[in-house]
C-alpha cells in the first residue's frame, strides 16, 4: 500500500475500528493528520549512564543486567508490586513497579536491557520506580530524542510513536510549502518538509527550535492573514454612519462624572459610529472600572441617531440587572428599553416583540431570547454583547443579521487580557482599554490562609454576617467524588447548613442546575434572603450585590489568577469594606507565590500578565475562544516577538496583494481557510 496524507490510519496494520475511532478523538484521521498533531513534550534518550554515574535530577537512561527473577508480591488494596534488582560494573539498582505484573515475565535474569526512570538514592541504595524499557539488543527507542503525544484513554505513547514512524517521513514529503520564498528568505525559516519531520523527530534540541519557530510562525503569520481578511471584508460593509450627538447632554445623564478613560472610549466609538463601515470594537476594563456606561453611551448615540440597539447578556439575572439600571440612566432622556427573556410569559413576549418591531422600544436588553423566531427590530444599528467570552461568534453574528444593514457591534469582557494576546484573540476586533477605576472605590482586601486558620474564617463569616453582610464561598468541583481534597459545592453547603451555620440561611449554586434553578437562587441572594450563597464559579459573571462584603474561595490553588480576580470582583461593590479570603491546603512554593501575588495587588491587567507567564495561553482562558482558531504550536508567553514578525509579514504581503488571488498565493490562502476550518463561510 503507497501511504498518502489521505491513507485512513484503519488502513495501517494494527488499527482496526475500535483504535481508530479512540484516535478520532485525538482529531487523527489520516495519515496526513499526524503532521500537525505536535508532541507535548520530549525525552532526551540519547544519552546511556552507569548505575554509579546516574544523575539524581530528572529521568536518565541505564544500561543494566537483570540480576534476578523479579519478584511478585500483593499488598494492601489489591496492589501489585513487582521488584528487581538489575547491575552493571559500578553497582545495583532497585526497580520497584506498581500494578504492571506482566513485569515478571518481561524482564528475563542474565539478560541486559535500557531501563529509563528517574534515580533515587536513600543511603547508598539506588533505586527506580516504574521505569520504560527495552532489551538492550532490540533497541527502538534509546538513543534518540522521544516525543510524548497527547493521548486519550486506550491510546500509549508507544503506539503514537509507531504511528508517527510510519506516517510523518513519508507525508513529510507531500506537504506543499505555503509560505512564499521571500518571507522565508528574510526570516531565515526552514522549509516545510524539514519542519514538519523535525518537529517530530529531532536530531537534536537545536534543530527542534529551529523547526519549531518555523510553525509558529506559520501558525501566526497565517492566522495574522485571516483576521486582515476578516478585517478588510468589514471594511467593504456598508452600514449607518451616525449623526455627531453633543457629550455634555449624554453626561448629564450620568449619576457620577465620567474617567479620562471612559472620555477616552467615548471618544474611540464617536470615531467608530461617524463611519459607514461597522464598528467592530471590545472595550475591555477590569471589574468595576465602567463599562456599562460605556454600553449606554453607544446606545445612547445610536438612539440619538434614530435607531435602536440591542443589548445581550448571558444570564436573566443579568439581562434584568441591565435593564433596570439603563432604564434609569436612560429614561429622562426619552429613551424605552425593553427586557426579552425566556421566562416571560407569553403575553410579555407577545407585546414587548409588537414594541419592538414597531420601533417604540429603543434599546432591547435579553438573553439568547433576543435571537429567537419572532424578534424583530424596526432600524437595528448597534449590537451590544456583555462579557464577550461567553457568546460565541456565530451568536454574536446572528443577533446582527436582524439589522436590515450591517450593525455596529460592541462587546465588553471584564477579563482583563494582555493587550499583546488580545490582538489575537480578539483579533477581529478593534480593543478599547478602560485602565481607571472611577474614584471612591475600596480596594478589597486580600488574605491567603491555610487549613490550620479555618476555623478564624468561619468566625470572621459569622461576624460579617452578624453586622448584616453577605457572603460568597466558591468550590472548585461540584460533586464530592469529582477528585479528592477537593471542597465540593453540594456537600459542603449541607456541612455548612447542617453543622457550621445552622441558624443562617445557606444558599446553593453551580453550573449543573437549570437556567431557572440557577436564576432562582442569585435573585434570593440578590434580595438578601440568602446570607451565605456556595457556589462553583458560576457567579465569576453575575449579578451586583452591593451587600456582599466576603468572597471565600475553597482550594484557591486550583483557580487561575485571572479567574481569582474576576471572583474578587464580586465583592466591594457597595460602600462596605470587603475582603476575599483564599484558602488553601498546598505547600507548593509556586502555588503560594501565585496567591501572594494576588493579594499584593488589584490591577486586573498586572495579574493576567503575570497569570500569562505562569500559566501559558492553553490555560489562561479556560475553555477557548469560539469562532476562532485554536493554535497547535504558538505559545504567546515566549512567541511574542515571532508574532509581532508574522503580523509585519503579513500587513507586507497584503499590501501587494490585498485578498491572496494571485496563483503563487493559492497554497498559502488555502493554509488559511483550513485554520478557520470550523468557520468555514467566514470568507465567502
Amino acid at each position: 500500500m503507497e501511504l498518502t496524507v489521505n491513507t485512513p490510519l484503519t488502513q495501517l496494520p494494527g488499527i482496526g475500528e475500535a483504535r481508530g475511532k479512540k484516535l478520532e478523538k485525538l482529531g487523527l484521521r489520516q495519515a496526513g493528520d499526524f503532521l500537525h498533531f505536535f508532541p507535548k513534550n520530549y525525552e532526551d534518550r540519547r544519552k546511556v549512564w552507569t548505575i554509579r554515574t546516574a544523575p539524581l535530577e530528572g529521568k536518565c537512561c541505564i544500561r543494566a543486567l537483570a540480576a534476578q527473577t523479579p519478584v511478585l508480591s500483593r499488598v494492601r488494596g489489591g496492589l501489585e508490586l513487582v521488584r528487581v534488582q538489575v547491575v552493571d560494573d559500578s553497582g545495583s539498582l532497585w526497580l520497584t513497579f506498581f500494578n504492571q505484573s506482566y513485569v515478571q515475565r518481561a524482564i528475563q535474569p542474565g539478560e541486559e536491557y535500557i531501563f529509563y526512570g528517574a534515580v533515587e538514592q536513600m543511603g547508598s541504595r539506588r533505586s527506580m520506580t516504574n521505569p520504560v524499557f527495552e532489551r538492550a539488543d532490540r533497541q527502538s527507542v534509546t538513543g534518540s530524542i522521544i516525543p510524548i503525544y497527547p493521548l486519550t484513554a486506550g491510546i500509549s505513547n508507544h503506539l503514537m510513536l509507531q504511528l508517527a514512524r510510519q506516517t510523518v517521513p513519508l507525508c513529510a514529503r507531500q506537504v506543499r510549502e505555503t509560505l512564499p520564498a521571500s518571507i522565508r528568505r528574510e526570516h531565515q525559516l526552514a522549509g516545510a518538509e524539514y519542519a514538519c519531520r523535525t518537529v517530530h523527530f529531532p536530531p537534536s534540541f537545536e534543530e527542534l527550535e529551529v523547526a519549531r519557530r518555523r510553525l509558529c510562525f506559520e501558525e501566526l503569520f497565517c492566522l495574522s492573514l485571516g483576521l486582515s481578511l476578516l478585517r478588510g471584508r468589514r471594511q467593504d460593509c456598508s452600514g449607518a454612519a451616525l449623526p455627531p450627538a453633543c457629550l455634555e447632554d449624554f453626561t448629564a445623564l450620568l449619576p457620577f462624572p465620567p474617567t479620562q478613560a471612559q472620555l477616552r472610549v467615548f471618544g474611540e466609538i464617536d470615531a467608530d459610529l461617524s463611519q459607514s463601515r461597522p464598528m467592530n470594537r471590545l472595550v475591555q476594563g477590569d471589574v468595576g472600572s465602567g463599562k456599562t456606561a460605556v454600553a449606554a453611551y453607544a446606545a445612547w448615540r445610536a438612539i440619538q441617531g434614530g435607531y435602536q440597539a440591542a443589548l445581550m447578556a448571558p444570564t436573566e439575572v443579568l439581562a434584568a440587572q441591565h435593564a433596570n439600571s439603563l432604564n434609569t440612566l436612560l429614561e429622562p432622556a426619552g429613551i424605552r428599553v425593553g427586557l426579552f427573556l425566556g421566562s416571560s410569559t407569553a403575553k410579555e413576549k407577545r407585546e414587548a416583540r409588537k414594541a419592538l418591531a414597531a420601533g417604540e422600544i429603543q434599546l432591547a436588553i435579553g438573553t439568547h431570547a433576543l435571537l429567537s423566531e419572532g424578534v424583530e427590530f424596526q432600524n437595528l444599528a448597534l449590537v451590544v454583547a456583555d462579557e464577550q467570552h461567553r457568546f460565541g461568534v456565530g451568536q454574536r453574528s446572528a443577533l446582527a443579521e436582524k439589522a436590515k444593514t450591517p450593525p455596529h457591534v460592541l462587546v465588553m469582557s471584564a477579563t482583563p487580557i494582555p493587550r499583546t494576546l488580545a490582538l489575537i484573540v480578539y483579533g477581529d476586533l478593534d480593543v478599547s482599554v478602560i485602565d481607571q477605576l472611577p474614584p471612591g472605590r475600596t480596594p478589597v482586601k486580600t488574605y491567603v490562609v491555610g487549613e490550620d486558620k479555618r476555623t478564624r474564617m468561619y468566625n470572621f463569616v459569622q461576624k460579617l454576617v452578624a453586622e448584616g453582610r453577605q457572603a460568597y464561598l466558591v468550590c472548585p468541583a461540584v460533586e464530592g467524588e469529582e477528585e479528592q481534597n477537593l471542597k465540593s459545592v453540594k456537600a459542603y453547603a449541607q456541612e455548612l447548613q447542617t453543622n457550621i451555620f445552622p441558624h443562617l440561611r445557606v444558599g446553593l449554586l453551580h453550573g449543573k442546575m437549570r437556567p431557572k434553578e440557577k436564576d432562582r437562587v442569585m435573585s434570593a441572594f440578590a434580595a438578601g434572603e440568602l446570607q451565605i450563597l456556595v457556589s462553583t464559579t458560576v457567579i465569576e459573571v453575575g449579578v451586583d450585590v452591593p451587600n456582599a462584603a466576603l468572597m471565600v474561595v475553597e482550594n484557591a490553588e486550583r483557580f487561575g489568577l485571572s479567574q481569582l480576580h474576576q471572583l474578587r470582583g464580586r465583592v466591594g461593590r457597595g460602600g462596605h469594606e470587603s475582603f476575599c479570603v483564599l484558602v488553601t491546603a498546598s505547600r507548593n512554593p509556586d502555588s503560594l507565590a501565585r496567591l501572594r501575588t494576588l493579594a499584593s495587588t488589584t490591577d486586573g491587567f498586572r495579574i493576567a500578565e503575570e497569570d500569562l507567564k505562569l500559566r501559558g495561553p492553553g490555560d489562561f482562558f479556560g475553555s477557548r475562544q469560539h469562532g476562532l482558531p485554536q493554535l497547535k504550536v504558538a505559545d504567546f508567553s515566549g512567541d511574542m516577538r515571532v508574532l509581532r514578525q508574522a503580523q509585519d509579514a503579513a500587513q507586507a504581503l497584503l499590501a501587494q496583494d490585498r485578498n491572496l488571488s494571485r496563483p503563487e498565493h493559492a497554497p498559502l490562502l488555502e493554509r488559511v481557510r483550513e485554520l478557520f476550518s470550523e468557520t468555514p463561510g467566514i470568507f465567502n
